[in-house]
């Protein structure tokens, strides 16, 4: 079930949807995505769905990964992006590979641990790790050239906003309960571009750290 040619109909079912960037496609060709769920669920990793992780947290679907993942890297490379949500560290890991240094904030600490130890397994090792809440971000390092929220907010987090480099990109969720769009937030010169990309469906993000 995690074999070569699973993975590999998982990639074309991507393409199929709509995701064109060949990096991006190739680090999650070669991402052991089995490795980031329990054991129990490790015949469903290649399938192109979210999968539980426990504390009420999900795996992020494999297409929801590559499409946020390509929205960032749309306008070239980027060296320096804040993760909101390590969650099992599958989207970390994906970033990892593709831009030069991800700094990834959860707020749940036992998730974040587990995530970590997958990451050294793997030897992805530009990543930096901070347990607190995602609303705040991560003010110490900014600013970002791209975040990524992999949770939905209620609305888009003046902090995150700060903390976007000018020309930067932040792709997030925002909503609540059913109507929740994916959004793209760009840092222009007189402010921030918005763009609405479409209906989407993540847990949402929550203030304050859990231990």
């Amino acid at each position: 079930m995690t074999s070569q040619r699973t993975r590999e109909r998982l990639i074309q079912r991507l393409y199929e949807e709509g995701v064109s960037n060949a990096k991006v496609l190739e680090v999650i060709r070669r991402t052991p995505r089995h490795l980031f769920v329990d054991e129990a669920l490790a015949h469903r990793a290649y399938e192109d769905t979210a999968l539980p992780i426990g504390n009420n947290q999900t795996i992020s679907q494999p297409y929801m990964v590559a499409r946020m993942s390509e929205l960032l890297l749309e306008a070239g490379p980027l060296d320096k992006v804040l993760e909101i949500g390590t969650g099992s560290g599958y989207q970390t890991a994906v970033l990892s590979q593709l831009v030069e240094r991800v700094f990834s904030v959860e707020r749940i600490k036992v998730l974040q641990d587990r995530a970590k130890e997958r990451l050294v397994e793997l030897n992805l090792r530009n990543v930096v790790f901070r347990w607190g809440d995602g609303w705040e971000g991560w003010p110490a390092l900014a600013p970002y050239n791209g975040i990524i929220v992999t949770a939905v907010a209620t609305d888009i987090p003046q902090a995150l906003l700060d903390q976007l480099a000018p020309g930067g990109r932040m792709v997030i969720p925002v909503g609540s309960g059913e109507v929740q769009q994916l959004m793209l937030i760009v840092r222009e010169e007189n402010g921030f571009s918005r763009h609405v990309l479409g209906a989407v469906r993540f847990v949402p993000l929550l203030n304050g750290p859990l231990a």
